[in-house]
């Protein structure tokens, strides 16, 4: 009740910013009264199916969870087992991806922990099992699933030394909370480590799905429609600069401009991570004096030939996007702020690719693609432009993509071991079984 007290006060407290949000243009705050009640679309009975109810974040999670149930899906078949999915996000952006990759009839906001809202979901929902995609621990929502018996696997377990810090100051709280996880598949053996000493019961290093959760094939249908709906042709030279925030955008059109007098068939493509900030960047564009055109304008305009920037206006696709990238920038990590984004999804087509030095939520995968030559570390603009510079002129960047793409194709496996280890969870059932005993009510 405590608790519900806090959440409580701290929700009123926020309204003000959730109305400013909704009606500034930003990104909206995702359904607060859905989540704050603990609604949920009409499922269908789940039958003879386990129900496995996947958990991310936002769209790097959701990506990650996909990949994750393909996995799952393709195991169970071969053992003759029946599976279906359901899935949670707690931002608008996860929940649009998750709609497109798994059907909005099954995706419904996280709700906030709040003891009425969690429970309300976990008994309308009726998993079997409960998949949290990298690290997302709320107190109310762990105490109602354990009350249902609901196995929770933590995938892709990710535990900063940062966030371990600030975990060991309530450290009675979080051991608590991690008491009832059934099994925490942890991205690295540092990772596994930093899970343990706070209490986690069951780790494993299973290393991290994210080398299994990017693509890597040039030829792959989309791949090729977005280059030819982009009016891209053989001889083309695209640098992308994706997953991008503020002023990464103004430092990707600075580059371009250095490079693009002397290499004409050089392209650029920008991919902001969030598509609401495309006047700030439209903007930008149009005080460069270059000529560009909005992603959203391909199919009904086609592609402008003398346009050689494009800005991509629109959500979930830079997957395929980094497909058509020779260079590739990857944004969130010049200023510090943001911890860096995916840089293995461009590594792995193959592309030479750079980021800034602030990428602390991919540590582990920045040492793996630093410690092969696979990439390089970018402080600032004129590095960037450098960078880009270096690309166009000489072939050890080529040579850098190859390595880059032969790493990640290296480091694949962890979301295979991830989902064995989940449908042995499935298989063995309930906590109960295996000897837990059900959690008491609080108080």
């Amino acid at each position: 009740m405590l608790l519900d007290l806090i959440y409580l006060i701290a929700f009123v407290g926020l309204l003000p910013w959730v109305a400013w949000r909704k009606v500034s243009g930003g990104r909206p705050v995702a359904a607060p009264w859905s989540r704050f009640i603990g609604s949920t679309p009409p499922l269908l009975p789940k039958g003879t199916r386990q129900r496995i109810w996947l958990h991310g974040v936002s769209v790097g999670e959701i990506q990650l969870l996909s990949s994750l149930s393909r996995e799952i899906t393709a195991q169970a078949n071969a053992k003759g087992l029946a599976v279906e999915f359901v899935v949670s996000s707690s931002t608008t952006t996860g929940l649009d991806l998750a709609a497109k990759r798994f059907g909005a009839a099954v995706v419904f906001p996280c709700p906030l922990d709040f003891t009425w809202a969690v429970r309300r979901v976990v008994k309308a929902v009726d998993a079997d099992l409960l998949v949290l995609g990298e690290l997302e621990l709320w107190p109310h929502l762990l105490d109602a699933a354990r009350r249902h018996r609901l196995p929770i696997v933590v995938a892709n377990g990710r535990l900063s030394e940062r966030s371990a810090r600030g975990y060991r100051r309530v450290a009675p709280l979080v051991r608590r909370m991690l008491s009832r996880v059934t099994l925490v598949s942890a991205r690295s053996a540092a990772d596994a480590a930093r899970f343990r000493a706070l209490g986690a019961p069951t780790v494993v290093d299973a290393g991290s799905m994210k080398f299994d959760g990017v693509r890597g094939d040039r030829a792959a249908e989309d791949v090729r429609c977005l280059a030819k709906l982009a009016g891209f042709v053989e001889d083309d030279i695209v640098f992308l600069a994706g997953s991008t925030q503020a002023p990464e955008e103004a430092l990707a059109i600075d580059a371009y401009r250095a490079a693009s007098a002397d290499h004409p068939r050089l392209r650029l493509v920008i991919v902001p991570r969030h598509v609401e900030r495309k006047p700030e960047i439209v903007a930008l564009l149009d005080a460069s004096g270059l000529a560009w055109q909005a992603r959203s304008t391909l199919e009904t305009e086609g592609a402008t030939p003398h346009a050689r920037v494009l800005l991509v206006d629109t959500t979930g696709e830079l997957g395929a996007w980094w497909g058509t990238a020779s260079i590739a920038f990857v944004g969130g990590s010049l200023d510090g702020k943001r911890g860096g984004q995916n840089m293995l999804e461009p590594a792995a087509y193959g592309a030479a690719v750079c980021f800034g030095p602030h990428t602390r939520n991919f540590a582990d995968e920045v040492a793996v693609l630093l410690a092969a030559d696979a990439a390089r570390v970018v402080a600032d603009g004129a590095a960037l432009t450098a960078f880009v510079l270096d690309c166009l002129g000489a072939q050890a960047p080529l040579a850098q993509g190859t390595r880059a793409a032969r790493t990640v194709a290296a480091h694949r496996g962890a979301t295979a071991a991830t989902a064995e280890r989940i449908l042995a969870l499935l298989s063995a059932g309930p906590r109960e079984a295996k000897g837990c005993p059900p959690a008491r009510e609080p108080g």
